[in-house]
This record gives structure tokens, sequence and C-alpha cells, in this order.
């Protein structure tokens, strides 16, 4: 298993593909939600996975939201049940950190997956929303400096 963190212009064209695989694979098929994965941002987003026999197993992606926040989105793991969410988040948030140094990470979060995310140290920071008919919360992650 790889750990990878590339931006955009950087990943190969099997690197990107697997990307989209592993995302249709999870938010399309998996929660059976068809909405349009492909947003017009990629571009702007550093992506951060772990691939195995040139799959993509784990992944998120990131990007500066605002001054000091990056927010961080599409976070998956094609097996679950196995640690390797929890290995991505922790390596996913180091990542972060010293990439773009922000005071906070943001993220929306699926409401099943609001405990997945606590362990880590964000916390709830917004009222149950729907985004593509899945109940989501807004979750803070502040960054102490001296970590």
């Amino acid at each position: 298993m790889v750990f990878i963190s590339k931006y955009f212009d950087e990943l190969t064209i099997t690197e990107l593909y697997e990307i989209l695989r592993a995302r249709a694979e999870i938010f399309v098929v998996e929660q059976k939600c068809p909405y349009q994965d492909l947003d017009g941002v990629d571009d702007r987003f550093l992506h951060v996975f772990y691939e195995e026999n040139g799959k993509v197993i784990a992944y998120l992606r990131a990007y500066v939201k605002e001054q000091d926040v990056v927010q961080m989105g599409r976070v998956l793991t094609i097996e679950h049940g196995k640690g390797l969410g929890g290995k991505l988040l922790k390596d996913g948030i180091e990542q972060i950190r010293q990439i773009f140094h922000p005071k906070q990470i943001y993220i929306e979060a699926q409401c099943y997956a609001a405990g997945y995310y606590e362990r880590e140290g964000f916390k709830i920071c917004s009222e149950e929303f729907l985004e593509d008919g899945i109940p989501h919360v807004q979750m803070i992650l502040d960054i102490d400096d001296n970590v």
C-alpha cells in the first residue's frame, strides 16, 4: 500500500481514472446516489490517497476554502471496517497541515459518518441539512500549531 499526495496536474491518467472509479463506486453505486461527481473543481484540489496493486483503495481531496481554512471532501475507503479510513484521515490531516498550514479543516460530513470525524477531533458546527438527498452536517477541526 502506497500513500500518495498530488495536485490535479501531477496525477497520471491512470491515477485520475482510479480516483474517479473509486468515487463512483462508493458515492454513486454503493450509496445509490446518482449525482454529478465531476463538479468542475478537481483541478483546484490536492488529491490524497492510498493505492494498492494499481487501485485507489482510500481517497480524499482538499483545497483552500478561505484564508486559514482548508475544505476536505470526497473521503472514501473501498473496503470498510479494516481501519483504513482512520489511517487515511490521520495521514490526510497531516498532509493538509504540512502543505497548507491551516487553522481549521472544514468538511460537510454525512451524518452517519460524524463519529468517524469526531474521533479525529472534528466538531459539528451546523444543523443537519440534505445534500443530494443524504443528511449531512458541517464539521470543523481546529488545528493546533504546536502539533
